[in-house]
């Protein structure tokens, strides 16, 4: 046996076969491909021997290689060279399931809620189990088999009129959670209608009164039977001294004869029924007027302003201060009146004082409630002194207003009919003014009832009364000043139909026009 067993430990193949053979044992196939298979049923016997001994397995592989030398330095170090591998730190079980409850009761069950906990670990949660134990005893019994992953269970096969204690642990491959368990037990009992509390809807925000008003408040709720219910503050006892509080069947209510700022915080209201139960928060916030700002200071004075600085209130009477009312005092009246309302900085400016007077200023703080009772006065005042102006009038530089008459706007020609008056119109500009001076046909027009010449603003104006054919012609405007002169020129063309006068008149004219052609020349016409 010993000769046997020799090879087989220097062969690697025999060594690997004892691994194997606990997984392979029925498999006799590979024995007969070998030509070895003989000797191999006995290797194949070896491997149950070690396996009642488990550790002296390696050391007999080990000794047999320690024999031939060449395997046994390798051995040696590595005995000692096994590294320490680090500790894996420990698996902790899941947190608590949070938010117990009771959703519904019946004669005969139990229906619970809950939520997942905050914590179920690296391995997963495996689920939940739900226990129960009777008032009075101490023995908690499953009422689950199998843990389950729904955070709804209802308890079934109950007895009523009996009451018990619940609670819910979360399971996981690590061990389980620490319970979350009802703090009060639950009366088997069918719930007709569970707890309900209706909350006005002016109720859901703050509720806020005066220092010294009462506090009258009526909550509505529903539930059958009649339910439970506790008014906490801070999860602690209302204080009764102060606080009155009366319950019906439908509403509670809330009574405080006189507020005062203590009485101010957060009410927990809670309507139950054998385990189930609603809650509401009621916030009462009790405020008065803000007391008077502080450090007010007398900044600058300057001109007809002032500038003024203060600090908030040290008490802003439970409210937030939602501005400040700023006031003058003139020292010869005494009487203060109001600069700024509902300034909302801590700073101001004070402006249109009046020259020579003197003014003392004050500060009140207002809240929700109101002004504040007091004031801040300043500690100085403030003198508006009247300052000493002086008049430069502003120099202009002189300019030579001097020139030479131009015009601007020339004279036009024009067609008028016989009879009508019409006018001429030109402008000219100069200084000193230029002297305006008429013509016809390079004649001046001098003092004609026929002409009525005009100026006014640099505008030359001609009228012609009724004009005739004679009046036509070439018609000059002609400007003069000491620097110069100028003249426009235009032409009136004069329209229109000759009368039986015009026509006789002709007629006389044109025969003594041939008369005098045909004359010796020595008569009295020809004289003449």
């Amino acid at each position: 046996m010993t000769g046997k067993t020799a090879p087989p430990a220097t062969d690697p193949a025999p060594e690997k076969e004892p691994a194997q053979t606990p997984k392979e044992e029925p498999a006799p196939a590979p024995a007969a491909e070998e030509p070895q298979a003989p000797e191999q049923p006995p290797a194949t016997e070896q491997p149950p021997a070690p396996a009642d001994e488990p550790a002296p397995v390696p050391t007999a592989e080990a000794t047999p290689a320690s024999e031939e030398g060449s395997p046994a330095p390798p051995a040696e170090p590595q005995a000692p060279a096994p590294e320490p591998k680090p500790e894996k730190p420990k698996a902790e079980p899941p947190s608590s399931p949070l938010s117990l409850a009771v959703e519904e009761v019946s004669e005969n069950s139990v229906t619970l809620t809950w939520k997942a906990p905050e914590q179920t670990g690296r391995s997963g949660l495996d689920g939940y189990v739900v226990e129960i134990c009777k008032d009075g005893s101490t023995d908690w019994t499953a009422v689950n088999e199998e843990p389950f992953l729904s955070t709804r269970y209802t308890i079934p096969d109950l007895s009523s009129g009996d009451k018990i204690h619940v609670r819910v642990k979360a399971v996981s491959a690590n061990g389980a959670s620490v319970p979350a368990t009802l703090e009060q037990p639950v009366l088997i009992r069918e719930i007709l209608q569970l707890p309900k509390i209706r909350m006005p809807r002016h109720l859901r925000q703050t509720y806020i009164r005066r220092v010294g008003d009462a506090v009258n408040i009526m909550i509505p709720f529903q539930g059958k039977p009649d339910p439970e219910v506790i008014w906490t503050k801070g999860d602690k006892p209302l204080d009764t001294s102060r606080i009155n509080i009366r319950n019906t069947q439908k509403d509670t209510i809330f009574y405080i004869r006189q507020a005062q700022r203590s009485d101010s915080g957060k009410y927990e209201l809670a309507v139950r029924i054998n385990g189930a139960e609603d809650k509401a928060t009621l916030d009462i916030r009790v405020i008065e007027p803000p007391g008077p700002p502080q450090n007010l200071k007398l900044v600058d004075v300057w001109g007809f302003n002032v500038a003024l600085e203060w600090t908030p209130p040290a008490d802003n009477g439970n409210s937030e201060i939602k501005g400040y009312i700023v006031q003058k005092s003139d020292k010869k009246s005494g009487k203060w009146f109001t600069a700024l309302e509902r300034c909302t900085r801590t700073s101001c400016t004070i402006s249109d004082l009046i020259i020579g007077n003197t003014y003392s200023f004050r500060v009140f703080a207002e809240n929700a409630c109101g002004l504040s009772e007091k004031a801040a006065i300043t500690s100085g005042v403030a003198h508006i002194k009247k300052t000493k102006t002086s008049y430069q009038p502003e120099k202009i530089p002189q300019r030579d207003m001097m020139e030479p008459p131009k015009f601007t706007q020339p004279l036009t020609d024009r067609t008028t009919t016989r009879g009508y008056s019409t006018h001429l119109f030109c402008c000219v500009r100069g200084f000193p003014q230029p002297k305006i001076i008429w013509m016809k046909n390079q004649m001046e027009i001098r003092e004609d009832p026929k002409y009525i010449a005009m100026i006014e603003q640099g505008v030359c104006s001609l009228e012609i009364r009724k004009p005739s054919p004679f009046d036509g012609g070439i018609y000059t405007c002609k400007a003069v000043n000491p620097l110069g002169e100028a003249s426009v020129d235009c032409k009136l063309d004069v329209k229109g139909k000759i009368g039986r006068e015009d026509r006789g008149a002709g007629l006389l004219a044109g025969l003594l026009l041939f008369s005098l052609s045909q004359c010796c020349g020595l008569c009295l016409f020809c004289v003449d």
